[in-house]
């Protein structure tokens, strides 16, 4: 572990990542997919996944046709970057996809349902919005494993309970 960092406080979780030593982020931590990068892949890789089934829905979203193209849509955890830096950069680019398809979206397209097939070629048909809410689940599924994985490291990643980074209105 970097000796700097240990036991500080880093309200930037970035800021923490770019701190560590590349093998602690490549370091296999036990985790589903390995290391923190390996974690970090693997979000990126479901993400494009699922938005690649979320550009078949017949409303046809915009913000969806730019979407990167993975070398395969089946393997969950293969590497798409293999530095942070790389990571960062792709992530970004997929973050305003995500945020400019979220601003398309009309509530009653929730309501409809959406034909997909898995990894594995299984065909399913599924309620949209519940596709959406699991997208965004599995995200912080494993953002919470990464931010154990980074706890383990002896670093303090701060508050990140929602309840508690909502603003009080």
């Amino acid at each position: 572990m970097n000796p700097r960092l240990s036991q500080k406080k880093h309200p930037d979780r970035l800021l923490i990542l770019l701190a560590l030593e590349p093998e602690e982020l490549t370091g296999d931590r036990g985790a589903f997919f390995g290391s923190i990068l390996g974690s970090l892949n693997h979000i990126y890789v479901a993400d494009v996944i699922w938005l690649s089934r979320f550009a078949q829905h017949p409303q046809k979203y915009a913000a969806l046709s730019t979407l990167p193209e993975l070398p395969s849509d089946k393997l969950l955890d293969q590497t798409v970057a293999n530095d942070l830096e790389t990571m960062t950069i792709i992530r970004q680019k997929l973050d305003e996809i995500i945020i400019n398809w979220c601003q398309e979206l009309k509530s009653e397209e929730l309501e409809t349902n959406l034909n997909y097939h898995d990894t594995k070629g299984n065909l399913y048909r599924k309620n949209f919005g519940q596709l959406i809410y699991h997208f965004f689940n599995h995200q912080t599924h494993h953002r919470g494993q990464v931010t154990t994985l980074i706890s383990q490291q002896g670093l303090d990643v701060g508050v990140t309970d929602l309840l508690k980074l909502l603003p009080e209105q």
